[in-house]
């Protein structure tokens, strides 16, 4: 997965890589400056880097809080970090629109946990070929995270990646449940595999298609032609082809 994110660094180490960054744009001197010392950090001790911060924050609690510098302003410190240092940089959208405006910047675009189901959302992002990081939703398992990553991988981006944000318990409480670091290992596999397979159908019914198209009978099809006349399964990949 790293070694797809262009311009990250030290991934040979065998180190954690980091995220880290402001939380949003504020001014291109604090964010340069961020910048600059997080690299210096993490070239020193070898830790593969993405630098990360919002460029603008479309869910802040209150009306009156701080939401951004302008979205093009933003955006072109983003850039200019990443044209300077040549290092990855990852920055957040809340809409679909988003996506493909903030893609021309940053080499990663991240999803909210607020918003880690919003399907618009997210296949919007897979569609720019950008790398996808979900932060998962406070109020979902590990496992429930399969069907998010399923839609970035079947809109055909398969660089995708999850980043735990903690589970509430109650209304104020926020809480790391660890056992959804491992989780997703598994559900990944099985939601690459449930991929795979809709691949080699898809491929599977386009062949029959052209089969029927040249008034040919694909094979199999004989020994089903009642059923798909008087009592078709239409669930079935003959009967869709």
């Amino acid at each position: 997965m790293l070694e797809n994110i262009p311009l990250i660094k030290n991934i040979s180490s065998g180190n954690f890589f980091l995220i880290a960054g402001p939380c949003v744009v504020e001014s291109e001197e604090t964010t340069i400056t961020i910048a600059n010392k997080l690299l210096e950090i993490t070239d020193r001790l070898q830790i593969p880097f993405i630098f990360k911060a919002s460029y603008k924050k479309a869910n802040r609690t209150r009306s009156d809080s701080f939401m951004g510098i302008g979205d093009e302003a933003s955006l072109l410190i983003l850039k200019k970090i990443r044209d300077t240092f040549k290092i990855p940089v990852v920055t957040d959208i809340h809409e679909s629109g988003d996506a493909a405006i903030a893609a021309k910047y940053v080499d990663v675009l991240q999803i909210p946990a607020f918003l880690c189901r919003q399907t618009e959302l997210l296949l919007a992002a897979a569609a720019t070929g950008k790398t996808v990081n979900i932060k998962k939703g406070q109020f979902l398992s590990g496992e429930a995270m399969k069907f998010a990553v399923d839609k970035v991988r079947t809109a055909g981006n398969k660089n995708v990646m999850l980043t735990e944000r903690g589970n509430s318990f109650g209304y104020q409480d926020l809480i790391v449940d660890y056992r959804n670091i491992y989780a997703p290992t598994e559900t990944l596999k099985l939601a690459l595999a449930a991929v795979e397979r809709k691949k080699v159908q898809a491929e599977q019914m386009a062949a029959w298609v052209v089969q029927l198209n040249e008034k040919k009978l694909p094979e199999g099809f004989a020994s089903k032609a009642d059923n798909l006349i008087y009592n078709p399964d239409k669930n079935s990949l003959e009967w869709k082809a």
